[in-house]
């Protein structure tokens, strides 16, 4: 799961960041710092739902204002798949909805 999270959040980032010829997101760079996959590994372990949700959150708004906000269709459909990752109840549920935000994510670069 914690490289699942880490790609969201890279996924995300690179949406936000990344610009034509320019040099690219990646996990070693400094504005993944919190989300790589040792930070998401310690909150697994400790079962910190709320604390991973929060964390995808935090990159997925990012995600949301540089799509052109919830009024665009990749904008509610970001919104959508973010729903189901916040409604999952225990870091099981959470398996599915991360892997399709994921694949989003992947798609839309």
């Amino acid at each position: 799961m914690e490289l699942t999270l880490e790609a969201v959040a890279l996924f995300a980032l690179k949406l936000v960041h990344e610009t034509d010829g320019g040099s690219p997101v990646l996990r070693d760079d400094p504005m993944m710092v919190g989300y790589d996959r040792e930070v998401f590994g310690l909150l697994v372990r400790q079962g910190d739902l709320a604390a991973i949700q929060l964390k995808v959150d935090e990159c997925l708004t990012l995600a949301l204002i540089s799509l052109g906000g919830a009024d665009t269709v990749m904008g509610r459909e970001l919104q959508r798949l973010a729903v189901d990752v916040r409604q999952a109840s225990t870091l099981e549920a959470l398996n599915a909805p991360l892997n399709t935000l994921k694949d989003y994510l992947k798609a839309i670069l």
